[in-house]
């Protein structure tokens, strides 16, 4: 019998579906997540419902940050791998409150480390990153490689997730265990981030309310869609790196999509326009993104396979589902 996989963030968009889908494969699930007020509680908390009945699965309300806990959970369950998806999202947020990333991305992400690296016979952590800590590069015809120097990041969070790396590679070489960090492009989906553009243009254009287009809307984004992104992740956690490793590897769509073109998309999909206030760049933003995902396929044969357009009519047909809204 394999041992359990520890997934952080279960009350979270991506780690309710990483864990779903582990759980689908026939693996023994322990989720952790402090269920935390950064956006509605009430979606996360039903998200941790779909795991009702789930007899594989089991669930700690609990910080990452608190590390005797952490370790004490993955020693009594004889944990090996650990997918770390827990931390404090969203660049804007950081400005106005940077020590909740101090203690969820540095402390937790230590935490998270210091338990692996005392676990008898640990074979992987796979761990999310971001592609903010690309900073705020020119997109070019090509995209963002993980070789390239990420030394200029333009938000905390940026920074607490390029810290994160740097830890990692540290510990990878001091303890010896695998290590593998995924620099995640823009996640999209059934039961997302209500704080997500996307997430808040639906809400706002399905209630007559005008929307605020930041940068002038002269934004793109390599928007990924839910399914894709576990896709990926799961095919990394099967392929650990030698002992003592440590990579990064982008996990995107590779297709990156204007703004304006995402909004138009999108109101086709909830079948209602919206008033646009065109508004500059927030601080901390970038202007675009653009994964190169060669890496993540020469390694698991990832491909992503859900476009825009189907993967924005899915997330509105959820939203309006989730939301009772006819």
């Amino acid at each position: 019998m394999t041992s359990p996989i520890l997934v952080t963030g279960t009350a979270g968009f991506i780690g309710h579906a990483t864990a779903h889908r582990l759980l689908e494969r026939g693996e023994t699930v322990i989720g952790v997540d402090n269920v935390n007020d950064y956006y509605e509680t009430s979606l996360k908390e039903a998200r941790l419902s779909t795991f009702n009945g789930r007899r594989e699965f089991s669930f700690h309300r609990m910080d990452i940050s608190d590390a005797e806990g952490i370790a004490a959970l993955v020693r009594e369950n004889k944990v090996t791998r650990v997918v770390h998806l827990a931390a404090q999202a969203g660049v804007r947020y950081s400005i106005d409150n940077p020590f909740a990333y101090e203690k969820s991305n540095l402390a937790g992400h230590l935490a998270i480390m210091e338990a692996c690296r005392h676990a008898e016979g640990f074979g992987h952590l796979v761990y999310a990153s971001s592609s903010s800590v690309y900073g705020d590069k020119p997109m070019g015809g090509q995209g963002f490689v993980e070789d390239e120097p990420a030394t200029n990041p333009v938000s905390l969070y940026a920074a607490t997730k390029r810290s994160c790396e740097l830890m990692s590679q540290s510990y990878a070489k001091l303890y010896g265990f695998p290590q593998t960090g995924l620099r995640f492009f823009t996640v999209y989906g059934p039961w997302g981030r209500p704080d997500m553009a996307y997430f808040g243009f639906t809400k706002k254009i399905l209630n007559g309310e005008p929307i605020e287009v930041y940068g002038e809307g002269k934004m793109a984004r390599d928007f990924t869609y839910i399914d894709d992104i576990v896709d990926g992740i799961v095919g990394a956690l099967d392929n650990a790196p030698d002992k003592g490793e440590h990579r990064v590897l982008n996990i995107g769509d590779s297709h990156p999509v204007g703004l304006m073109e995402m909004i138009e998309t999108l109101e086709r999909a909830i079948g209602k326009s919206g008033e646009k206030i065109m508004r500059p760049m927030q601080p901390g933003d970038v202007t675009a993104t653009y994964a190169d995902v060669s890496k993540l396929n020469a390694l698991t044969g990832y491909k992503p396979k859900v476009m825009l357009e189907e993967g924005l009519n899915r997330f509105a047909r959820w939203y309006k589902d989730y939301y009772n809204i006819a």
